[in-house]
């Protein structure tokens, strides 16, 4: 079906295709334009979502747009916060004392039996 030139003359002001313009309905062009007004509403795309938004506030000094951003500040920090050499591994322990348990009794015999 073909579109009058009044159907298309109102039309084309909404947006309207040819083929959407043949579908108006209206004696008078008042009537087809606000038929056109109609027709253009419903079929006006819904609003993009919004795009993705991160929550939570920051994430950290180590992170890059709170600290110096790179990656090697970031492995110092953790190598900081956790207490790890330049290799990462943890300092070495001294070794417990003789006296380091004061509740040990220091006359214990095994009677192997």
């Amino acid at each position: 079906m073909e579109p009058t030139p009044d159907q298309l003359a109102a039309g084309e002001p909404h947006g309207l295709t040819p083929e959407l313009c043949a579908r108006l309905q209206g004696e008078t062009p008042e009537e087809l334009a606000a038929d056109a007004a109609a027709l253009a509403t419903e079929f006006t795309p819904p609003p993009p979502p919004p795009p993705n938004v991160r929550v939570g506030g920051p994430r950290g000094k180590d992170v890059a747009s709170h600290g110096t951003g790179t990656v090697a500040a970031g492995a110092a920090a953790y190598r900081e916060r956790h207490g790890l050499d330049e290799g990462g591994k943890r300092p070495e322990r001294k070794s417990p004392t003789s006296d380091s348990n004061p509740f040990r009794e220091r006359n214990y015999s095994f009677d192997g039996g």
